[in-house]
């Protein structure tokens, strides 16, 4: 990458306050190359549409979803002592944090160029200490460099008219020469971690959409209580609201370092998710081309992955419920997960402490199981009452047009680093 020519970017990014940040903090909506064709803010910019470097693009999406070294997981529950609370799935940290360190989203993003796969989710610490340094930064972006996939050439095709683009994102949203990051969360495995969490605290679920018991607990007295049931529609609806707050704390962790680069841009949600996902029907807007179903009992299609690339926990892309299950429990307790004795660590003695969490057993695993597979026959889908895949929230960057804000507001409607921007990231241009 272009890292030495960015140098001098790189340092005021690197030193920016996180006071500024915060209240120097506003969507800047109108890029270079924009146009306004009417209104009491009408304004067509001068200037071609300019895309972000590849060092621009990978500081904003290594701010969002970047790995930040070691998980130091859920230290002390009494309830476990001495064993270690077992609750997270991800052995790595990252920008934004997530419930019990599930850590059950990726990004997607895509520019003039093509559409993107940035994995982060399971990756190690790929540095051995916190950025401290300029030269910490350097091999943190170029680190997660690495870790970007290209799934097809040129921009996601989405229409600018709506449903869409809302309509005061028309103008605006996913243009030329901007950076459009997209955060997916996969509900279906956020769901089964939380199954776990209740079974492992003596909880299991009660069927209160369609009022009845869930067969076949009575099997597992041991480990849960019949009687101490929580609502479906509860649970569900909390795996979903942990999942959203991953995806909004990305976008926020992401609308921060704008401010840092001098770049423009603003997180929303005025877009349809299902036109981005591609589950909306329309077959002239493929979207990411995620996989979807429909069914008569449901008022949406319900995509549930990209085969390959992004797959939910959840049939079809695993037989059964079973099959998903455990693949949940290798993924903590396998190789490489933040429950096995040979992934390092943050500790002293890590090893020691990661073998320190109780694995679960097989009969943990057939009883939430049994609740998953309920919930998938009865419902259609897994989750049963919300999407098995989310997206709803969405970060664009781009470059600002500083004309159109010095035409039509006062002083102070940009930054230091906004009028930086081309001096310090973009010598050839300034």
């Amino acid at each position: 990458m272009e890292i030495e020519e960015r140098r001098n970017g790189l340092q005021v990014a690197f030193e920016f306050p996180l006071v500024q940040a915060l209240f120097g903090r506003r969507a800047r909506r109108f890029l270079l190359g924009a146009s306004i064709p009417d209104g009491p803010l009408a304004f067509t910019s001068r200037h071609e549409p300019m895309p972000l470097t590849e060092i621009e693009k990978m500081i904003v999406l290594t701010a969002m979803a970047g790995n930040t070294g070691w998980n130091y997981a859920i230290i002390h529950n009494p309830y476990y002592a001495p064993r270690l609370p077992n609750y997270s799935a991800a052995a790595g940290g990252r920008t934004f944090p997530s419930a019990a360190g599930f850590h059950t989203s990726e990004i997607f993003f895509t520019d003039d160029e093509g559409v993107y796969f940035f994995e982060t989710r399971d990756a190690p610490a790929l540095l051995d200490r916190p950025v401290q340094e300029m030269s910490d930064l350097y091999s943190l972006v170029e680190a997660h460099r690495k870790r970007v996939r290209k799934l097809a050439d040129g921009r996601l095709y989405l229409p600018a008219v709506e449903p869409h683009i809302s309509g005061h994102n028309l103008w605006v949203a996913n243009r030329p020469g901007s950076m459009l990051a997209i955060p997916v969360a996969d509900v279906a495995q956020h769901h089964i971690a939380n199954l776990c969490f209740g079974l492992q605290n003596g909880y299991c679920l009660y069927d209160d959409i369609n009022k009845e018991p869930i067969l076949g607990l009575e099997r597992f007295g041991k480990i849960c209580d019949p009687v101490n049931v929580l609502p479906i529609s509860f649970v569900e609806q909390y795996s979903l609201m942990e999942s959203a707050t991953e995806l909004v704390a990305s976008c926020y962790a992401g609308m921060l370092m704008l401010q840092a680069m001098g770049l423009g841009g603003w997180m929303f949600n005025g877009m349809d998710p299902y036109s981005i996902l591609g589950a909306g029907g329309d077959p002239n807007v493929p979207g990411l081309g995620f996989r979807y179903d429909k069914d008569q009992r449901w008022t949406l299609p319900n995509p549930t992955g990209l085969p390959g690339v992004f797959e939910g926990f959840c049939p079809p892309h695993y037989p059964d419920m079973r099959a998903a299950v455990e693949a949940f429990a290798q993924r903590k307790f396998g190789p490489n997960g933040p429950f096995h004795c040979d992934t390092p660590g943050p500790w002293k003695e890590s090893s020691k402490v990661r073998a320190a969490a109780q694995i679960h057993s097989e009969e943990f695993k057939e009883c939430v199981a049994l609740q998953a597979q309920y919930t998938l026959d009865r419902f259609g889908k897994f989750p049963g009452t919300v999407p098995t895949i989310l997206a709803f929230i969405f970060l664009q960057a781009h470059h600002l047009d500083l004309e159109f804000y010095d035409r039509y507001f006062e002083p102070g409607a940009y930054l230091k680093t906004h009028v930086d921007h081309m001096k310090n990231w973009h010598k050839d241009k300034d």
